[in-house]
């Protein structure tokens, strides 16, 4: 009987730090919705803290083929990910042109992207540890590395 106790409350103690490490990480959550014959509708709520822990997983020529393809890219996403840190709540764009509205802004510590059109609507919340987090995996399998 205390050796179930014991299993119960070692399980119980995990599946709560990884509750709580989930809920500090936050979560990306990405809704699209096409409004034409045969759209999608695609609605994804994703714990943050699983995608740069699911990059280990991916085969190591995979990442370094996607570290080649983004590595112009990476000092600018590093850069910026590292100054939005500095803009909570700060709405960066926003356009409105006739009936369509996009929006780009700092929720938080999130990155929020909004895109309102006639044919479709895109949201898309994804914390800025997530973006830097991938950012930092992709660069350390990159060429020089």
């Amino acid at each position: 009987m205390i050796l179930l106790a014991k299993a119960a409350l070692t399980v119980g103690g995990t599946l709560v730090l990884a509750g709580a490490y989930t809920m500090r990480e936050g979560v990306i959550r990405i809704d699209v919705d096409e409004y034409r014959a045969g759209g999608s509708h695609v609605h994804m709520w994703v714990p943050a803290a699983a995608v740069p822990m699911v990059l280990h997983f991916v085969p190591t020529e995979h990442l370094r083929h996607g570290s080649e393809q983004a590595r112009q890219a990476m000092p600018i996403l590093r850069a910026i990910v590292k100054e939005l840190k500095k803009y909570p709540d700060t709405e960066f764009v926003e356009v409105d042109d006739h009936d369509e509205h996009v929006r780009i802004r700092t929720q938080g510590a999130r990155l929020q992207i909004d895109v309102d059109a006639p044919d479709q609507k895109v949201h898309i919340l994804c914390p800025l540890s997530t973006i830097e987090d991938v950012t930092i995996q992709l660069e350390e399998h990159g060429p020089a590395a």
